[in-house]
Order: structure tokens, then sequence, then C-alpha cells
């Protein structure tokens, strides 16, 4: 049996953080990691604590185009919930996410010592990958039979 790699063992994780979501359009996982290959943070997408949860009567969204109206979902991202749990941002060496980031995690990513995004799953637009291009930070897309 083979060994799996660092990148596919971490996304595996996030893909099980993702889990605990709550959303009904898109379950998205985060796995924070620093430079001795440690996870600092977990973060999964949902509601802000203490909220219902959503459901089709109060997603606000649920109709919605992928892409469009994000400024009505209620969700938390889940790269900014892991963040929230994060003790110390500068120790932040690697992002795993089941999604590649929005650009609002973008930006709050390229302010902490994150330097590596790793995802699954294309959710790009031209603007923040050429943030994150830009910045001169490595980037891997993994996509495999993760579930």
């Amino acid at each position: 049996m083979g060994s799996v790699g660092r990148d596919e063992y971490f996304l595996d994780i996030a893909h099980l953080v993702k889990t605990r979501s709550s959303c009904l359009r898109r379950q998205v996982g985060c796995v924070l990691v620093n430079h001795r290959n440690h996870i600092v943070a977990t973060g999964y997408n949902g509601v802000p604590s203490g909220w219902q949860h959503c459901t089709e009567a109060t997603c606000q969204r649920s109709n919605s185009t992928s892409g469009h109206d994000l400024d009505l979902c209620l969700a938390i991202h889940a790269e900014q919930n892991a963040l929230l749990q994060c003790s110390d941002v500068y120790s932040v060496r690697t992002c795993y996410c089941t999604t590649w980031p929005c650009v609002w995690c973008i930006k709050l990513l390229m302010n902490t010592s994150c330097q590596r995004i790793v995802y699954s799953e294309d959710y790009t637009s031209p603007i923040d990958a050429h943030i994150w291009a830009m910045s001169g930070r490595e980037v891997r897309c993994v996509s495999n039979n993760i579930s």
C-alpha cells in the first residue's frame, strides 16, 4: 500500500472538515498548516455562531446562480473561520482548501504568513487568481477523487 502525499493528506482532512458545514449551496473546508506541517486551525463555512442554520426557506441565495448575489449570503467562509480559530496568523505556511478561495479570503490570507494555497476544486475569478499570482506565492491544484 503506497503512502499518501502531504498535500493529499491535508486536503483529505479539509474534505472531512467541510462535512460540518450547514451551507445549502456549497460545503467548503479549510486546514491551515505551519512550516512544521502541523495543523494550526481548521474551518468550514456556515452562518455566524448562534444563528439558525440555513434552510431552503431562510437562504436568500438558494435560487441564485453560482457566483452571484454573494452579498446576500450570511455564511462566514471556511478560510475566515479557520483564521478566526488560529492563535497566530503569522505561523500559517499553507492553506489547504477544498475550493479555491474567493477574493476576500485571498486578501485575508495575504495578510498572514501563508505562502501556499493547495485546493481541489476551481472557483476562481480572474481578479483573485491575479492577486495571488502577483504576490509571488505558490498555488497547487490537487484534483483527485477526494470525496
